[in-house]
């Protein structure tokens, strides 16, 4: 697949909250996954290891209000999409509005490097 046809594929299956599904059909199984400095998983590498760290996220993630993911922007072998998400994390008191820019790269047809941008709230940090 093309880098614009990996980037269309990961937005329609996280529209669709397929994200186990997306990670399955489009990553590396050397994809390296890298969040801001300081964050949990700041740095994980392998499938196995962001797969993990999916299931890590769901358990601390009591519901999703909201989620809006922007259409992909693509260049040469790198896509960025927006993520806005409203969810409310197990013990807190009220929804969180998280805001972040994802940036992916991809080669020879699958994703081998996803990057998070993000302002981390208290509860993430």
């Amino acid at each position: 697949m093309t880098t614009q046809e990996v980037a269309n594929q990961l937005v329609k299956l996280c529209r669709e909250g397929q994200f186990a599904k997306a990670q399955a059909d489009l990553y590396s199984a050397d994809v390296v996954s890298v969040e801001p400095k300081g964050a949990p998983n700041e740095r994980v590498e392998g499938i196995a290891a962001v797969n993990k760290k999916g299931e890590e996220w769901d358990a601390m993630v009591q519901e999703v209000h909201s989620s809006e993911i922007s259409d992909p922007l693509v260049a040469g072998d790198f896509f960025s999409i927006s993520m806005i998400s409203n969810v409310t994390f197990k013990g807190a008191p009220a929804p969180t509005q998280m805001e972040e820019i994802c940036l992916y790269e991809v080669k020879n047809g699958k994703i081998v490097l996803e990057q998070f941008f993000y302002t981390q709230e208290p509860q993430m940090a």
